[in-house]
């Protein structure tokens, strides 16, 4: 991933180096005052000198833009003309008026050190240029000799002129370091933002559809009025996991009977929606053939073997449904069930404990061979009696104080608990309750709980 590193550097660098001259502009003509107390022979000189340099600073300065000037260009005015000012400077003092000159020198290097932001070249050159113009400089213009000069600044001017370079090299690299990287990792941060809002788009689509795909799955499920025509006095709490759900509840009526239950395909989401879209159309077409539950779950049994191609031994996936099925006759009050993995609750009125159905321990489908038979249990209710199915994902539900699932007993004992209420009631209750129970954690499993009371 490139960066256009050099544009983000001369930004920083013209910010840094305008700060440098506007410094340079207010600063150089002040120190003729030093001048005129040192060395009050030379100070109308060295303010002239200081002018210049501060004149053409400020002429740098205020046509840059129009000029185009670049920012090194624009830093050498100062830097260079400063240092060939105290080289003259220097070359007409005397040995202790020299020493007290001598942090004027490395004032200028110490503080472009610090400041300056250019390639080493340049820094080099500057330094190259200023020790040409002090041998030139005391050359004409001094008496003292080489060991004079060195031993009274010069030496200590010429380290700190090395350690300059070292600086500005170092601040140069790391600051071209810096700004790759912060460059990169806006890019990176870009193109994150992108993919965010990609992500975020198909999360959109995918949840639209999903959301389409719940209104067919609705639509398939049988109606309140359906529901109250069949079986006026009941509730359903019917709460998926995800939008659509795995878990599903089937009514058709033929003739004399009813037939009502509750399925609980392999899996939620949108997998356990296309199993239950496949289960319902085999129920349908099982209770299509037969009234007795138990021959119904034969052929619901061979049915989803089929369409999952298990019985060929084609499929691996072993999936399939929990099922608790009845057919009621609503005039006599007869109720007939079978169960795959799912038992049927029966509440007699007034009644102080529930009587549980077992089921027969083998799911539809998956493990299940096609010669699989399921028990059947006939028994007659009176009236107020009632009768509940559930899939597991009430019971499994995590919460309460101690994070532990509700489970099978807590929910029978609230079943008992609640036979006062109306069926509406009822219902509104356990929905209340098991939002109550979960409050804070993720739904793990669809919920589906029915009652009829007859």
């Amino acid at each position: 991933m490139g960066v256009d590193w050099q544009s983000e550097m001369i930004r920083i660098a013209t910010k840094h180096h305008v700060v440098v001259c506007w410094v340079a502009i207010c600063l150089n003509p002040l120190w003729f005052i030093a001048d005129y107390f040192t060395i009050p022979e030379y100070w109308k000189v060295f303010f002239v000198l200081r002018m210049i340099v501060t004149a053409a600073t400020l002429v740098g300065v205020a046509f840059r833009k129009r000029t185009k000037i670049s920012t090194e260009l624009l830093m050498l005015i100062p830097v260079l003309g400063i240092s060939l000012q105290n080289a003259y400077m220097w070359s007409v003092m005397d040995v202790p008026m020299l020493q007290k000159h001598t942090f004027a020198y490395l004032a200028l290097f110490i503080g472009s050190g610090m400041l300056v932001l250019w390639r080493p070249i340049w820094t080099i050159g500057v330094v190259m240029v200023s020790l040409i113009a002090n041998v030139v400089c005391f050359h004409i213009n001094s008496t003292l000799s080489l060991q004079e000069i060195l031993v009274n600044g010069g030496m200590l001017v010429l380290t700190v002129a090395i350690m300059m370079i070292v600086l500005i090299q170092t601040r140069y690299r790391l600051t071209r370091k810096e700004i790759i990287a912060r460059l990169r990792l806006a890019e990176t941060n870009k193109q994150l933002e992108i993919q965010k809002e990609l992500i975020a788009d198909k999360n959109r689509e995918i949840t639209d559809s999903i959301n389409y795909a719940k209104r067919i799955q609705q639509a398939s499920l049988p109606g309140e009025q359906e529901l109250r025509n069949a079986v006026p006095d009941h509730f359903i709490v019917f709460k998926p996991k995800d939008i659509v759900s795995g878990d599903f509840y089937f009514l058709q009526e033929k003739e004399l009977f009813t037939v009502i239950g509750i399925v609980d395909c392999t899996g939620h989401g949108v997998p356990g929606a296309f199993m239950s879209i496949i289960g319902s159309e085999r129920l349908d077409d099982a209770v299509s053939k037969s009234n007795d539950p138990a021959t119904i779950l034969q052929l619901l049994n061979v049915g989803i073997r089929h369409s999952l191609r298990q019985s060929t031994g084609e499929d691996t996936s072993r999936d399939g449904m929990d099922i608790a099925l009845c057919v009621f006759n609503k005039h006599t009050g007869e109720l007939r069930y079978s169960g795959a993995n799912r038992p049927l609750w029966v509440v007699r009125k007034n009644a102080i404990e529930i009587e549980e159905i077992k089921p027969t321990k083998r799911a539809i489908g998956g493990f299940t061979d096609d010669e699989q038979k399921f028990d059947e249990h006939v028994m007659q209710l009176g009236l107020g009696d009632t009768f509940y199915m559930s899939t597991d994902g009430y019971a499994d539900t995590f919460g309460g104080k101690s994070n532990k699932k509700l489970s099978t007993k807590r929910l029978k004992q609230m079943l008992l608990e609640i036979q006062s209420q109306s069926m509406k009631e009822q219902g509104r209750h356990l929905d209340a309750f098991i939002e109550d129970w979960k409050t804070g954690l993720d739904q793990t499993d669809d919920i589906l709980v029915m009652g009829v009371r007859f």
